[in-house]
């Protein structure tokens, strides 16, 4: 054993570890997965993140990831002086878990969570006696006893990415300030859109840039543009549009856009045709992918369908996105940037991709 006050944690793998478990919560929630865990626990989970008491929960994730680095640690005991088995709950606050949550954008304490206890404070039934809120520190309590129980490591960090997971819902209600931009180079938006398209998104980044770049054009250049698009996860065939982007004027689609992460065909060349394109008698069609090329025999499907009356094209987006920055100058940067915020800023839009963008210019612009 330790000998007391002596440091037993180690901070940087509490941290790797944290990254680690809080992108599969990200993942899960963005899937509508939530992790599974006994009904106390959500019971549990329910009052410590309905409690104004927010150290509780933040207290909590630091116990949960002691348990998880090392298991012969005494989660109770947040203090290296109360024993040998004791560590020091606030290094690893300081150190770890409240940058973390503030990097996230998560609603948190902005000092120390220990600072609701007393000092030397050990967490057991007679610690309730001095607090407030006794309802969220029994909820604390219980939470904490299932990570003591918790027989193997998959199960303690179930727990930790189900805590994450209510994490996450918390920074979902609450408001994500965007980061403001007054001016970016290109090679800044090279470097922009490269970490906005990487994120996973289900598909929804690559639109929403599409879509802030068509309104562009239309303000720029005073197009007398219809621009319309839909949910990502919204069906075409429902809802009557030709793609995920429709353009139109005066009634008539110009262009419809589909924006796709997934590979190009000839199969899906076909369907796409047979589905939308010759239904609608839609003469321009573009299909704007994010990463993969078409293949031969999907170009030589399109070529045909040239010769029918109907241009289906194949374009990047970041190539697209790039080269029309360059063309609009100055003044039409700092409009695609603000068309893009507006979107981004929507309250369909999940909170991940607001801090992924805050993160991602903080990078650049402090380079």
């Amino acid at each position: 054993m330790n000998p007391a006050g002596k440091e037993k944690l180690d901070y940087q793998l509490a941290r790797q570890r944290l990254v680690c478990l809080f992108q599969e919560a990200e993942a899960a929630y963005l899937a509508g997965t939530s992790p599974t865990v006994p009904p106390q626990i959500k019971e549990a989970a329910d009052i410590l993140f309905h409690s104004s008491t927010q150290s509780y929960r933040e207290t909590l994730l630091g116990c949960g990831l002691a348990r998880m680095l090392d298991p012969t640690i005494n989660i109770r005991l947040p203090y290296t002086q109360l024993g040998p088995n004791a560590f020091s709950g606030r290094t690893l606050d300081e150190r770890v878990v409240n940058p973390f949550l503030h990097e996230q954008n998560i609603p948190c304490s902005k000092g120390p969570y220990l600072a609701t206890f007393r000092r030397s404070v050990q967490f057991d039934k007679d610690t309730a006696q001095g607090l407030r809120d006794k309802k969220g520190y029994e909820a604390f309590l219980d939470f904490l006893s299932a990570f003591e129980q918790a027989q193997t490591e998959e199960e303690i960090q179930n727990l930790l990415r189900y805590l994450l997971y209510r994490f996450i819902q918390l920074r979902e209600a609450a408001h994500i300030k965007l980061a403001r931009v007054v001016r970016l180079s290109l090679e800044q938006y090279d470097q922009l859109l490269d970490g906005l398209l990487e994120e996973k998104s289900g598909g929804l980044i690559p639109v929403l840039l599409a879509v802030a770049m068509f309104k562009t054009l239309c303000q720029y250049f005073n197009l007398d543009w219809e621009i319309q698009w839909q949910g990502i996860n919204v069906a075409d065939k429902a809802s009557g549009a030709g793609g995920d982007i429709t353009i139109r004027r005066a009634g008539q689609v110009l262009l419809a856009i589909e924006v796709t992460e997934r590979p190009i065909d000839c199969s899906r060349v076909v369907s796409t045709f047979q589905t939308k394109i010759s239904p609608q008698a839609i003469q321009d069609y573009l299909f704007l992918l994010t990463k993969h090329f078409p293949d031969d025999d999907a170009r030589s499907m399109a070529l045909r369908y040239f010769a029918q009356g109907h241009d289906v094209s194949f374009l990047q987006v970041k190539p697209w996105l790039i080269h029309l920055l360059g063309t609009i100058g100055a003044r039409g940067r700092q409009e695609f940037t603000n068309r893009f915020l507006e979107l981004l800023d929507s309250p369909e839009v999940p909170a991940s991709l607001k801090v992924r963008w805050n993160q991602l210019v903080e990078r650049i612009v402090s380079r």
